[in-house]
């Protein structure tokens, strides 16, 4: 698989990514609003990952995805997820979040296995999956936290 093409799955991802975390926003209920700031940075981070990871494929003279992910896909989970949304159940948000960052966690691991990246692409793509790690352990965190209050 190309550079390019990888580089593009994770844009998306990122977007689908983006996309779960405002939609998110946009159901949260008051008793939870500390998750608003979270799910404000995790968003804007997978924007800020898209924009690196365009300018990767750019660089490299391919045509570089901003879309959202394709039907079929590993990264339709953050779709799937979006729609999950809405419960004013923290554990239940924390559940969909942690999900939707299971599959971004997954593209990355997939991304970096396949062992085709290198240089400049494969130190983002390093740097941006240790960055996702940590945003699904925190999140995972704050779900564990929330099944014990409950």
């Amino acid at each position: 698989m190309k550079t390019t093409t990888i580089l593009n799955e994770l844009t998306e991802i990122n977007n689908d990514r983006a996309d779960g975390f405002q939609k998110a926003l946009a159901d949260i209920k008051d008793e939870n609003i500390d998750l608003k700031g979270i799910f404000q940075e995790y968003s804007t981070q997978s924007r800020k990952f898209s924009q690196e990871l365009v300018a990767l494929v750019a660089g490299l003279g391919g045509e570089a995805e901003t879309g959202n992910s394709v039907a079929g896909t590993l990264h339709r989970a953050w779709i799937d997820v979006k729609s999950l949304f809405g419960g004013d159940d923290r554990e239940s948000i924390l559940n969909e979040a942690e999900r939707g960052e299971d599959a971004a966690k997954a593209a990355y691991k997939l991304a970096l296995e396949r062992g085709e990246l290198s240089g400049e692409a494969l130190s983002t793509v390093s740097r941006q999956a240790e960055d996702i790690k940590a945003a699904h352990d925190a999140i995972k965190a704050l779900r564990d936290a929330a099944r014990i209050i409950n």
